[in-house]
Order: structure tokens, then sequence, then C-alpha cells
């Protein structure tokens, strides 16, 4: 009878602790607003400044604060680490800001982000600099990347679209206007369509010109032409678009010279080298360029298709050389992007800012990608496991990387998205030949089939 008390004592406890570790690995941001949380919180309260000292991140105290603790305490006078700010928890983690001490640089601090990560039992910690003398401490409290939540709130502006979550809970937007041009490299099945589709589903609701370039016959970029202003589906069609392209850089850029040609006395603001800085009514409408499959340009299998793919390769370098400044941006795709190619495509790779790598077949491709951006960046990109879709790196010529997923977004959605938006379609009169054909949506009719009215007087 005495065993059955005990262990009806023990059931309770016992449920609630399955009951926690089932919530921390099947739905881990309840686990974390319930549980998770207020242990992490209490962790850095109870042992942030022994913490702290471990880490190194403590320094000697000012000669009048020693001097004041020896004169109100008998206490013995410690190293005094960072000063801290208020404890901001939220859905993801929590954030906590630090004053430096005289000394002391954020990369001390960065240093320690996993130290900092186990004394606090959080998934990660990652450390940004606010200004001069303060960081702040991003302490992501589970793996946001297993099952992606887009932030609620976003701050996006024109040519701006929130595509993806990065590793630290933030999202990662893709902003045409820092970082014109782009390469996205992936494997079959590794999410590049779903990046793609987050780009153009953003880009739809925009008074922005899309234009595509997809030699596998249209199969990825088809289903959005109700939205795009032009549309290659193979390399012939592409020989023809490419040069109407530059045509337009060309034209825009003798708008901008005609601007600039004013006359003595005109106010410095009035004054442009780019499309940006003419009237907003004479401003053309920028154009997006995504080319999927860029190999399928390269290719070749005569010496007159030899020729065409230099003509086509001469115009996307062109494009990708001089096209920022007109308002043309470039969004490259394929599996694989290197010299074997042929002549000219490491120097356009040269011209891609942006490089994002999804999983892919080979070291070598991730290199191709991240290799003259940081050593790091390669290794993570080959570490992304297969049952991973949507995970990549992306990174810039900066040097700066981080790891992102892209959210699921159905094809269906996507279409639906460009379908509504068909009307934000600017008007290029350069493009309109290349303008797809959309037959029109059939009308379903609920119920069963109705027959005519007869028509009467």
């Amino acid at each position: 009878m005495t065993d059955l008390v005990t262990l009806a004592e023990l059931g309770g406890p016992l449920a609630v602790i399955g009951g926690a570790a089932y919530a921390r690995h099947a739905h881990p941001a309840a686990y974390w607003s319930t549980v998770g949380l207020p242990l992490s919180v209490a962790r850095l309260l109870a042992s942030y400044s022994s913490t702290m000292d471990a880490c190194g991140l403590t320094v000697e105290p000012s000669r009048w604060r020693a001097l004041a603790v020896r004169a109100t305490t008998r206490r013995e006078v410690r190293p005094v680490p960072p000063r801290r700010g208020v404890i901001r928890p939220n859905w993801t983690g929590l954030r906590v800001r630090l004053r430096l001490a005289p000394g002391q640089e954020p990369a001390d601090v960065a240093a320690s982000a996993e130290r900092l990560r186990h004394a606090w039992g959080v998934h990660a910690v990652y450390v940004r600099d606010v200004k001069p003398g303060v960081v702040e401490l991003r302490l992501v409290g589970y793996d946001v990347l297993r099952k992606v939540r887009m932030p609620r709130r976003v701050d996006k502006g024109h040519l701006q679209v929130p595509v993806a979550l990065r590793e630290d809970a933030t999202a990662f937007v893709r902003d045409y206007r820092a970082v014109p041009h782009e390469l996205v490299l992936g494997a079959t099945l590794s999410g590049k369509s779903m990046y793609l589709r987050h780009l153009i589903a953003g880009l739809a609701a925009q008074p922005v010109a899309l234009v595509g370039v997809d030699c596998k016959r249209g199969v990825e970029l088809a289903p959005f032409a109700s939205r795009l202003s032009a549309l290659a589906t193979d390399p012939d069609e592409a020989a023809e678009l490419l040069p109407a392209l530059v045509k337009e850089m060309e034209d825009r850029y003798d708008l901008i010279k005609a601007r600039q040609g004013l006359a003595p006395g005109t106010p410095d603001e009035e004054i442009t080298s780019d499309v940006w800085g003419l009237p907003e009514s004479e401003r053309p409408a920028p154009i997006v360029l995504f080319v999927d499959e860029v190999a399928e340009l390269f290719l070749v299998a005569t010496r007159k298709d030899e020729e065409r793919r230099d003509e086509m390769v001469t115009h996307l370098i062109r494009l990708a050389q001089l096209g920022r400044a007109a308002g043309i941006y470039l969004e490259v795709c394929g599996q694989r992007f290197g010299a074997e190619l042929g002549k000219g495509a490491t120097m356009l790779r040269a011209q891609l800012t942006g490089r994002v790598c999804h999983r892919v077949n080979d070291e070598a491709s991730a290199k191709m990608a991240l290799g003259d951006i940081a050593p790091e960046a390669v290794y993570a990109a080959c570490s992304i496991a297969p049952e991973l879709p949507g995970l990549a790196v992306v990174g810039d010529t900066s040097g700066g990387w981080s790891r992102i997923r892209t959210p699921y977004l159905s094809l269906a959605d996507a279409a639906a998205a460009c379908r509504e938006s068909a009307h934000l379609a600017p008007d290029v009169p350069a493009l309109a030949p290349f303008r797809p054909y959309v037959p029109p949506v059939p009308v379903e009719v609920s119920g069963a089939a109705t027959k005519s009215r007869p028509v009467t007087e």
C-alpha cells in the first residue's frame, strides 16, 4: 500500500517533466515562453557577475569606486562586469544591452558568446554593436530555423523584401538598393525555388518591372506570367530579350545625362548620377531580372551557339556592371557557377555582390559562392542537411555571413499573389514585345450545371 501511494505521488511530477520534454521537442516556442524564458532569466540574474568574471569580461574598478566600497563596507573590492541594462524578452529569446568598460571592445564579448550560451542555458548568443561603448546581447532560446516563423513586424521599404529568417531570429531582408545583384546557388530540392518565389511574390506588390529568363521552358517562372513584364523560356528568346534590356539601360543613361546638362546655377540636389536622383515624374520604373539556371545560357553544342552564348554573356556582364545606376537589378540562380561554364562566367560572378548558397553537391560549388567571403561560410554551407530544405548561407562581399531559412510558400499562393497585383506592373515599352501571354482564368460555377435562359422579347 505504501508503494502505491509513493508511485501516485511521483506520477504528477513525472507527468509534468514528460510533458515539458515533449513540448520542448514538438513545440519549442511554447516551451520557451512558459519554461525556458523564466529559467534563463533566473540564471542570468543569479550568475551574471560570476559568469562575466569567468569569461574575462570584468575590469578593475575605478579608484573612486574602490574607495567608496572600502569606506562603506568591509567587502573585498572585486572586478566590475559590464553594466547591464533592462532584460527585454520576446517570443524567440531575450535581449539585453551591456555598457562596456574602458578598454573593452565588442570582439571581447563576441569571443565569449559560446561560454555565455552554456552558462545561461540558451540555444545561441549573438552580439551586435549598437553604438560606441554599448553592445546588445541577443539570446535565442531554441533553434528558430527548425520551424520557421517570420517576425510579425518587419521594417521594409521600396525594393526591400523580407524573404527568410536569420539564425538570430531576425528577418533577412533582400534590399536591392543596398545589394543590387545577387547569386543564388543550390542543388535540386535545396530550396532555391522557394527563395525565388518569396522574392517574386514580395516584389509583385511593388511598382517594379519583373523580367524572367527561364530556359527550362518556363516551368519555374511561367506561373508568375501575369505579373512579369517579359519572359524568355529558351536561349533563342533570351538572346533577343537581353539586348533589349541593354538598350533600355542605355536609354536610361541618356535620360540621366540629359538631366545633368543643366543650366549654370542649378541646385546641387538636382544633379544626379543615377535614376534615383531624377524627379519622381521622370524616373523610370526599376527592373529586376531573374535568371533561373544560368548554366543553360552558357552551354553550347555548335559554333553558332557559341557565338550566341558569347553575346548573351556580354549583355549580362554589361547589365551587372552598369545596371544599378539605371535601376536594373540581377538575381542569378543556378546549381553550379564556375569558370568551367566558359568565357565570362568568372567575370559575371565577380559583379554579383550578394551570395546565397543552399545545399550543394560538392565543396567546390560552395567555394564558388562563398570562397571569397570567408572560409567559415564555406564549411557552414557544406554542412547543410538534405532534410532541411530552404536552409542557406547568405553573405556579401563585405565579409559578413549568416545562416537563413526560407519559410514554405506554395506555388499556388505565389502565383495568386502575382495575379492579384498584375495591375501594378509598370509600362516599359521596350519590354512589351516580350510580355508573356496569360490565358484568361476560367470562371467556376458552383452547384450543378445551369442551362442558358431563352431570349425573351
